[in-house]
């Protein structure tokens, strides 16, 4: 069975690159221009996973809806997690995030790369 992942705050780009990279996965991927907060987490139903960012608010009251609707997983685009209750996922939802962010990729901007 196929693991669906429901993608938050999506930009361009996101859709371009996992996409891409999708491709030998096979995920199925939905992906939502909303940010995940507790109005929007019902979006959430019928997936396994949720793809959110930075200003996605991830509060106690977000998390009781995607425990509500079986999602297993929360992945963070992004380094940081102040934004997810942590208190409200223990035991119930893991959240995995990015390690560290490519030297190259942080710098590439500022020399006007993109």
């Amino acid at each position: 069975m196929k693991k669906k992942i429901a993608f938050f705050d999506t930009k361009p780009y996101d859709k371009e690159f996992f996409d891409k990279v999708n491709r030998e996965y096979k995920f199925e991927i939905d992906y939502f221009n909303n940010r995940l907060n507790r109005h929007t987490a019902g979006l959430s139903t019928g997936f396994d996973v949720i793809c959110a960012f930075v200003n996605d608010d991830i509060d106690r009251n977000t998390v009781e809806v995607l425990k509500k609707n079986g999602i297993k997983l929360i992945a963070m685009r992004c380094s940081g997690y102040n934004n997810v209750d942590l208190k409200a996922v223990y035991g119930n939802i893991h959240v995995v995030r990015v390690p560290a962010y490519s030297p190259y990729a942080v710098a590439d901007p500022a020399r006007g790369r993109r």
